[in-house]
């Protein structure tokens, strides 16, 4: 109560009621000033400024016309590879000589193609129906390249034909050459399973890598052309890298999304 009665005395005291009253240190308007100087300057980015999203994908380069898996009509062991892989066949080619109780049996090619993958080797025995090879379906040797994009599913649908595309390609050291620019070309309607996938690629093992976290999406990505360039498409660095990029190279990609004012996420 003693010290009560000091304070209100003081208080009442004539000789200090012409004392100015002291609002704020000036540590404190400082803090004050500088903090009502943030909001505005954060009210004012929310509007006029933008923020740009990307979507991650891996994906694949192709031709993109698809590919097939070939496979052996009959039961047998093979005792010739007549084609090499890598190389460009035309429909009806040889590939593997399979000896059967009943005679040698050629196996052909359906369509004609580049021959991706060999998988019977010389002295293989293989059943009716085993995947013998894959063939990726080429029309010419100047078809250019073009990536598949498996997005995730609840992703697909926020992905705009149009939009640049940056391309990790795996066969290209990234620091060195940079990363493929492309747009998107076409996004999936649906999602895609591991079969369909498979059919697409030629391979079952892309099938199921690539659908490994749920049934993607694909998007299809137009690279963007360079032909000053020796692999004849463009590359964030001047010149990409001093080589061609072959078909069926796995690549790694991002979608740009269209930009955004930041307080578009705070509006309904």
């Amino acid at each position: 109560m003693q010290f009560r009665q000091q304070a209100l005395s003081k208080l009442q005291s004539p000789e200090e009621i012409d004392l100015p009253v002291r609002f704020a240190r000036p540590q404190g308007l400082l803090v004050l000033i500088v903090t009502v100087a943030v909001m505005i300057a954060a009210s004012v980015w929310a509007v006029t400024g933008t923020v740009s999203s990307t979507v991650k994908a891996p994906g694949i380069l192709t031709h993109g016309q698809g590919s097939y898996i070939l496979q052996s009509p009959v039961a047998g062991q093979v005792t010739a590879v007549l084609a090499q892989e890598g190389k460009r066949v035309p429909a009806n080619t040889p590939v593997l000589k399979v000896r059967t109780a009943q005679g040698t049996t050629v196996v052909r090619t359906i369509a004609a193609g580049r021959l991706t993958t060999m998988v019977a080797t010389i002295g293989s025995v293989v059943t009716t129906g085993a995947d013998v090879a894959a063939v990726e379906r080429v029309r010419g040797a100047d078809d250019p390249l073009t990536a598949t994009l498996y997005v995730p599913a609840d992703s697909g649908a926020t992905v705009p034909v149009g939009a640049s595309v940056d391309l990790t390609v795996q066969s290209v050291p990234t620091q060195q050459y940079g990363v493929l620019r492309g747009r998107v070309k076409a996004v999936g309607r649906t999602a895609q399973t591991r079969q369909q996938i498979t059919g697409s690629l030629g391979s079952s093992q892309l099938g199921e890598q690539f659908s490994r976290q749920g049934q993607p999406v694909a998007v299809l990505v137009e690279l963007e052309r360079a032909p000053g360039n020796k692999s004849g498409y463009a590359w964030s660095s001047s010149d990409g890298p001093p080589y061609a990029v072959d078909s069926m190279t796995l690549a790694a990609g991002s979608v740009h999304l269209a930009a955004q004012h930041p307080i578009d996420w705070l509006l309904p």
